[in-house]
């Protein structure tokens, strides 16, 4: 394989080192997946292929089961690979780390997964420009009618890459991210209106830190943030002034699977405001360390936060909502639209409608097999059994929608805790058309927070910025992408932090370090491409 051709020699050894120790972890997960198989009936007879499959491991496994392993699992292995004579081995990857464990995997070339995904559009178009990649219209024209039939010709559009489709992308079904939080009770105990602008909102945090009406003292945080794109990304957007076509096209850097504004004008006034929040007080203090949103969750589940931004729904389905209740009685957090911009829109990024990028690498010799579990999810009930599983135990239908039983056992509700992880060809739930399936997304938590996450789906899907795509994809970003994300975040953080008197400093000192490393090149071929594109 090609993958890391181009790394400078001098950094071989060091990659050499990764791949071995992570090949020998691999190893010994992959063992301890066929034992688990094996157990349940899933190895050793006759000629049985062994397909391997990735899967995200979030750390959130319920008692009882493991990661590879699991009720959903063995659904697998015998509704699937029992009658196709597979064995299905799940790989765990943490998804925290998921890229650079997939950039591992695929460089060892014998040990990656027969199927692979990530969220990340720059990782799957460097896979694809380097040849890593199965090429799939024959597959889906052979083996993946019911998956080609579901996804649709403009989702698959997603998955091609100079004219080949060379991955098979997820269709997501909810396409808004955001949604702002408050704690309403402390609002009514101040007799305060709820923010809808940035400087309404600064208010709002200092009224909540000098008056503490939570009676939280010295662990009061008027402001939640980590340094997950949630948290920040509603914020820093609705400080971007009104953009014309050249400058949405050209100034706008897609890292990953989003569009990042570092050049649109108005990110640095973003960053200014975070600034002077961090230095008043009214942010969480160490929120560059909390990537996966660990602490932010814990603090908010702890009554010590007063705002924040959140993936729209995402404290209802966590469960954050109901620890906050459970540890402060009488707390209430309402979904609200926080940030109104300069043209009085509640400005936020929306997801492009594909989702995972669902890949089948070169190096595999499983690619039949690959094709027809995914399209075997694809066909008949069981997309629909993966994510809602079993009637009258974990869901009963409602106007044909499936609402869970909230008296579910924890071992029946767990059954599905990672069913979107599972469920790799769509995001969100899939009951039909488009009206059930939102409702399905709605009723998945319980009724007593139905109306507030309905609520917050409203929000997100509220005045959203459409993501910038050129027809072909702009090679820079492939190449940069991944590190520039870091540089992102890393500008992001010490700018906020800096004292309020080296910001500007600190604001060049990033800005110059991010077009070195790759801002600048990316900034050049999107302004070829427009050209080219008028």
């Amino acid at each position: 394989m090609r993958l890391f051709q181009r790394r400078k020699a001098g950094k071989a050894s060091s990659v050499l080192a990764v791949v071995t120790a992570f090949t020998l972890l691999l190893s010994a997960c992959s063992s301890g997946s066929e034992s688990a198989a094996s157990s349940s009936g899933g190895t050793g007879a006759g000629n049985r292929t062994t397909l391997k499959v990735e899967i995200f491991d979030r750390g959130n496994t319920p008692a009882g089961y493991t990661i590879s392993d699991s009720y959903l699992t063995r659904f697998i292995q015998k509704e699937f690979g029992d009658p196709n004579n597979i064995n299905v081995q799940f790989v765990p990857v943490p998804r925290s780390e998921e890229v650079q464990k997939l950039n591992v995997l695929m460089a060892s070339g014998s040990e990656v997964p027969d199927i692979v995904f990530t969220y990340d559009s720059g990782t799957f178009n460097r896979y694809a420009e380097q040849g890593g990649l199965t090429e799939l219209t024959d597959l889906i024209n052979k083996d993946g009618t019911n998956l080609k039939k579901l996804l649709g010709d403009q989702t698959l559009a997603y998955g091609q890459y100079d004219g080949q489709q060379l991955a098979i992308p997820g269709k997501r079904l909810v396409l808004g991210k955001y949604a702002s939080y408050v704690r309403q009770d402390w609002l009514d105990a101040l007799g305060l209106p709820v923010p809808q602008t940035a400087e309404e909102l600064h208010t709002t945090l200092k009224a909540f830190k000098e008056k503490d009406p939570g009676k939280v003292g010295s662990a009061l945080i008027p402001m939640g943030m980590s340094i997950a794109p949630a948290q920040y990304e509603p914020l820093i957007w609705s400080f971007i002034q009104p953009l014309s076509e050249e400058q949405r096209y050209t100034l706008t850097q897609q890292l990953g699977s989003n569009d990042y504004p570092t050049l649109l004008p108005g990110f640095k006034d973003a960053l200014k405001y975070m600034n002077t929040l961090y230095n008043e007080g009214l942010m969480s203090k160490d929120f560059g360390l909390d990537k996966d949103k660990k602490k932010l969750w814990e603090d908010v589940s702890n009554g010590k936060i007063g705002f924040y931004t959140e993936d729209a729904g995402e404290i209802y389905i966590s469960g954050t909502y109901k620890n906050l209740q459970t540890n402060k009685p009488g707390a209430v957090m309402t979904p609200i639209d926080a940030f109104k911009n300069s043209e009085g829109k509640f400005a936020k990024p929306a997801y492009a409608p594909n989702a995972m990028y669902v890949m089948i690498p070169k190096s595999s010799q499983n690619a039949e097999a690959a094709m027809k579990y995914l399209d075997w999810m694809a066909s008949g009930n069981n997309l629909f059994d993966l994510q809602f599983g079993v009637k009258d135990e974990n869901y009963e239908l409602v106007d044909g929608v499936p609402q869970i039983k909230e008296d579910a056992s924890p071992e029946i509700a767990g059954r599905i805790y990672n069913s979107g992880d599972i469920a790799i060809i769509v995001n969100g739930k899939y009951v039909g058309d488009d009206k059930k399936n939102e409702e399905a997304y709605v009723v998945q938590v319980e009724s007593k927070y139905r109306d507030d996450m309905r609520k917050s789906v409203a929000i997100s899907n509220t005045d959203t910025i459409q993501p910038v795509r050129f027809s072909k994809p702009i090679e820079a970003e492939a190449r940069y992408g991944n590190g520039l994300q870091d540089k992102f975040m890393e500008f992001v953080v010490k700018t906020t932090i800096s004292k309020p008197a080296d910001f500007e400093a600190t604001y060049d000192s990033m800005m110059k370090d991010y077009m070195a490393s790759g801002g600048q090149a990316i900034l050049d071929e999107r302004t070829a491409a427009y050209k080219a594109m008028k």
